[in-house]
């Protein structure tokens, strides 16, 4: 049965008569040091973090990893302090990269002679080709196909000048390995990982060989398993002013579920700042308006009078795939409210689809009160002059690369909390089998992004104090159920998890919540991110879950699907136009979407969105009866480790899918059916058993000893109570799995040592005790705690060093929730 759980809104009541939601520190503090600390996330288009550990060390960054540029800047009594953000050196291009301008080069399939990477080398004999490099049929941004195994690279370029003295980088886009070399000097070795638009800066002895005339950028890139990708490019530093270097000294970071909140000093004063959005995922409207706060307040340590300023300056770049298109800017009054917008002169929407892509359609939006608050657009060495000086520029409006700027100037007595709301109208969100949709929060096209921001601005104090207790009850109950550590991990996931998809409406009036397959190949509702990622919508929102699905199933009911077995994903991200994915996923497909299936009819106590879908579902359910016991050789969910035949654990998603489908008809009243597939999914258990069994522990495939996996499908077996295998299997796999943790976690399977963080957590939930759950989870945290690669939480990581193997910013930490899931169901 279903817990009876009351809403964590009744708590809003009794806690606001007796304080201040917004002045109590009521949550409880996370101890994590976050790989990236998420600010601004509204979908994978708007979606910026914090990659450093203090706010000022750098620029904002898009989750792909391209500036964001947020500058926030306080003056105290004439004093500057920078808390957020850096200055962003403009770089100069001196070999552009192929997302940008495609360039040519020599590249080799086969292993070339020795000192390939070096300019005297004859390179007769190897091709002509157009970067970027890559596999067209998932990477579309690819020029030349790349579809063998490795690829040597050789790039001449033709330098105007000597580089001695100057600040030189080099960008990099790879997958997967990569070396690359200036002038026959290796100056990256990635090792087995993968990365997008990397840059790093050429030490002075490399660039002392960049002498005008001809030089070569020279690089290899080995793809281990399905997409491949190799960019690479060389910039240079313009020399220029820096205005804001002096900054504050931050205090503390702390993560909740839906706020990041930062504590600075600034000489006589202390400024608190905090990122918002109040993601609910029982209110949709909310969950998918395009409006997060930026609050700000600022406390006189001394007691004393001070007169203070805050500077907030945006860049185009947030309505920019490239920062080298053409932007437009504007600045309005609408009653109370100023606003500051930016968009791509072009506004070619939803005319791009891809992984590495920036949106460039629609307009950002910074906003704040008009009172005492000025504004300013221009270019940004001239607004930030004026407010240095305490002059005001011109305000601007056209195209070119105009900064956006408000300021907000204070009489400081004791204390003042005032907000600035960052959002964004990308008018049009998802092409869905050729119409495009319109966001959620405005599908019928009724309202506008000025209703949206001045909504928001009205309802700010209960919304920051519902966040406020939405926060402190996830960090009170998930601690409780999981420990601090399982607490911290969901906080830091919740909103990168729901930022990763788009909320839209159906032509047909359904939900569809579609997830981008970010840091990946870009596939837009991919089923095997939909699987992983489903607990946290299950233990939220079900009706969400099932927005996750709905796209799926309308697409074998419709008949633009036929194949007898689940589709992978609808297309490339925003283009939900039909599978575009290079390779099927029968089994894991089919299973996928009867578990989830399933777990809906379990979370809602009735099998009625299952019996909508029937006629299908019984496909699927046929298909895994006649292929599901010992798959043959096929993709699953974790392709990236290659595709084999004889899954033991892809065979579990087999046979507890076909037994989802027997326990929905029993729920449907039809009794021989759950009989039935009951009875087969029990069978077909034991024979899982008999074939999979290696001694102490259970089998990597059917067909070898002494390999093993995270055997983490089975935990719906026990969440559900389902009763299929037998309870010793979990048992004795979480014993053996004790013994084979490294210092970050549990590999994923005896192949190699990096693993999925989200089944990690999975595979914990199948433990016996609280305590063993705990031992499973302690070296995940350890890892985002330690881990050098500052990007959004990555799930696939290395387990024996602290480096990611690849992939970011994806929905799939929702998974982290599957503890509390089973928490929810008795």
């Amino acid at each position: 049965m279903i817990k009876k759980i009351k809403t964590i809104f009744v708590l809003l009541g009794v806690f606001l008569s007796s304080c201040n939601a917004q002045k109590e520190e009521a949550h409880l503090v996370s101890g994590l040091r976050a790989p990236a600390y998420p600010l601004v996330t509204i979908d994978p288009n708007t979606s910026a973090w914090s990659y450093t550990d203090n706010l000022y060390d750098e620029s904002v960054k898009h989750w792909t990893g391209r500036n964001f540029p947020l500058l926030g800047v306080i003056k105290v009594d004439g004093q500057l302090y920078r808390f957020m953000g850096k200055e962003e050196v403009e770089l100069l291009s001196l070999a552009p990269m192929g997302d940008n301008l495609a360039w040519n080069a020599r590249y080799i399939t086969a292993a070339p002679n020795a000192n390939w990477n070096t300019l005297e080398f004859d390179d007769t004999g190897w091709r002509d080709g157009t970067a970027p490099f890559g596999t067209k049929v998932n990477e579309p941004r690819t020029v030349t196909n790349w579809e063998d195994e490795k690829i040597w690279v050789r790039r001449e370029i033709v330098l105007e000048e000597d580089l001695i003295g100057k600040n030189v980088y080099l960008e990099f886009t790879h997958d997967d390995d990569a070396t690359l070399y200036v002038n026959g000097m290796e100056v990256v070795n990635t090792g087995n990982k993968t990365g997008k638009n990397t840059k790093i800066k050429l030490s002075d002895e490399v660039v002392k060989t960049l002498k005008k005339g001809k030089n070569l950028l020279a690089g290899y890139c080995h793809n281990r398993v399905a997409n491949g990708f190799f960019d690479f490019g060389l910039f240079k530093e313009k020399e220029g002013q820096t205005f804001f270097a002096n900054t504050a000294k931050q205090i503390s970071a702390d993560v909740q579920a839906t706020q990041t909140h930062y504590t600075f000093t600034c000489g006589p004063v202390e400024l608190k700042v905090t990122f918002t959005a109040p993601m609910f995922l029982d209110n949709l409207e909310l969950m998918s308006r395009p409006v997060n706060y930026l609050t700000y307040e600022v406390k006189a340590s001394d007691k004393q009078e001070h007169q203070v300023e805050i500077y907030f300056e945006a860049s185009p770049n947030w309505a920019l795939d490239s920062p080298l298109q053409e932007s437009t800017t504007e600045a309005f009054e609408d009653n109370n409210l100023v606003f500051l917008k930016t968009g791509s002169k072009s506004q070619d929407i939803l005319g791009k689809k891809g992984d590495d892509l920036r949106i460039d359609w629609g307009y950002f939006y910074m906003v704040a009160d008009k009172q005492n608050t000025t504004y300013q657009i221009g270019e940004s060495s001239a607004i930030r002059a004026s407010f240095i000086k305490n002059s005001e520029a011109a305000v601007e409006k056209g195209t070119g690369k105009n900064q956006l700027s408000l300021t907000k100037k204070i009489t400081l007595k004791n204390e003042y909390t005032d907000k600035i709301m960052l959002g964004y109208d990308d008018v049009f969100s998802i092409q869905y089998f050729g119409e495009n949709l319109r966001p959620y929060w405005n599908a019928e096209g009724k309202s506008s992004i000025l209703d949206a921001f001045h909504k928001s601005y009205d309802q700010y104090n209960d919304l920051i104090a519902k966040s406020t207790v939405f926060d402190h009850k996830l960090m009170s109950d998930f601690s409780e159920e999981g420990g601090q550590a399982y607490a911290e991990l969901c906080a830091l996931a919740y909103r990168q998890a729901i930022a990763a998809h788009k909320l839209v409406k159906a032509p047909n009036g359904d939900l569809l919540l579609l997830s981008k397959e970010n840091d990946s190949n870009g596939s837009i509702g991919t089923v095997d991110v939909t699987y992983p990622s489903a607990p946290l919508f299950l233990y939220y929102n079900p009706e969400l879950a099932k927005a996750l699905m709905n796209f799926i199933f309308y697409y074998s009911e419709s008949g633009k699907w036929t194949k007898p077995f689940a589709a992978h994903d609808v297309g490339t991200y925003p283009l939900a136009n039909g599978q575009t994915y290079g390779g099927d996923m029968p089994v894991e497909e089919s299973g996928n979407m009867l578990i989830l299936t399933h777990a809906i009819a379990k979370m809602e106590g009735d099998a009625a969105y299952a019996k909508k879908h029937w006629s299908v579902l019984t496909t699927w359910a046929d298909y895994l009866v006649e292929n599901g016991l010992d798959p043959e050789n096929q993709l699953c969910t974790d392709d990236f480790a290659g595709h084999f035949a004889h899954n033991a654990n892809l065979s579990i998603k087999a046979i507890l899918g076909i037994a989802s489908y027997g326990k929905l008809a029993g729920m449907l009243g039809e009794t021989k059916v759950a009989d039935k597939y009951v009875a087969i999914a029990r069978e077909m258990a034991k024979e899982w058993k008999r074939m999979a069994k290696d001694g102490d522990h259970y089998k990597l495939t059917f067909d070898k000893s002494n390999t093993w996996s995270q055997k983490y499908n089975l935990v719906w077996d026990k969440i559900f109570d389902m009763d299929i295998f037998d309870v010793d299997i979990a048992q004795d796999e979480i014993a053996y799995y004790l013994t084979k943790q490294n210092v970050y976690g549990l590999p994923l399977d005896s192949r190699e040592t990096y693993t999925k963080s989200d089944w990690i957590f999975w595979t914990a939930t199948l433990a016996p005790d609280v305590e063993t759950f705990k031992k499973f989870i302690s070296p995940v945290h350890r890892f985002m705690h330690e881990t050098t690669d500052r990007v959004p939480m990555s799930d696939w990581i290395y387990t024996d060093k602290a480096n990611r193997r690849g992939f970011k910013a994806r929905s799939v930490v929702g998974g982290y929730f599957i503890k509390m899931l089973e928490s929810k169901v008795k």
